[in-house]
């Protein structure tokens, strides 16, 4: 039996896909970004009249998704200390790496889930990192 979940305090999807997905006792959510809900806001991010990047604090970003996650999580039932698996997605591994691993050894100090961290070329909206996780639910 699958069930798909929204938040209502998440931001929105990009596409046709749900923000997470029960499957037995496991959760699985789909990429989380730093957007806000109901904006096209980012946080940390400075765009240019065209949409282009200007600038960006990819510390801003991690925290902003992680809160969202956190949300997410919680709208299904589940928790941050249920995650058990997480697949980072970063833009720009050098820069970035050293300050998101910083804030993420903070947001996961009770609970160390398995990681993968990626560089990957861009993602579908103008942002520097996008979560996967899996968690369990009762």
């Amino acid at each position: 039996m699958t069930n798909q979940i929204n938040s209502d305090k998440a931001p929105e999807p990009v596409g046709m896909y749900p923000h997470a997905r029960k499957v037995g006792n496991l959760l699985f959510l789909s990429g989380v970004g730093p957007r806000e809900r109901g904006t096209k806001i980012i946080p940390g991010v400075t765009l240019d009249e065209n949409g282009k990047i200007i600038s960006y604090d990819i510390e801003k970003q991690c925290h902003s998704v992680f809160g969202n996650i956190k949300m997410i999580l919680e709208a299904s039932g589940s928790s941050w200390d249920k995650i058990v698996d997480v697949t980072v997605f970063l833009t720009n591994m050098k820069d970035d790496f050293k300050i998101y691993n910083k804030v993420y050894a903070e947001y996961f100090k009770d609970n160390m889930p398995c990681r993968t961290t990626l560089e990957i070329n861009c993602l579908p909206t103008p942002i520097g990192i996008e979560l996967k996780v899996i968690a369990t639910i009762d």
